[in-house]
């Protein structure tokens, strides 16, 4: 999990590339406005409804992670995990 370096930025994991590539070439037509996809995240016992959006420079998907699923999970900054998302 990464923080975006804005002023109050959000706190995001980027989806491994080869993941990503496989997402885009199978399911982009799905994407919405900004390369924006609906989808399902879960980390441990938690899960929720949510959405990645394709970040174009890095060649990933990128997925938000809210205050209250930080909370949750526990998670930190730079902190390797395990989760999944269904899209």
């Amino acid at each position: 999990m990464w923080k975006h370096n804005a002023p109050g930025g959000w706190h995001f994991v980027s989806i491994p590339k080869d993941i990503s590539k496989e997402i885009r070439k199978n399911l982009q037509w799905q994407e919405e406005g900004w390369g924006r996809m609906k989808a399902i995240a879960g980390i441990d016992h938690v899960q929720w409804d949510t959405a990645i959006w394709f970040d174009s420079k890095a060649g990933t998907y990128i997925l938000p992670i809210k205050a209250e699923i930080r909370k949750k999970t526990k998670l930190k900054i730079d902190q390797q995990l395990n989760m999944a998302v269904w899209v």
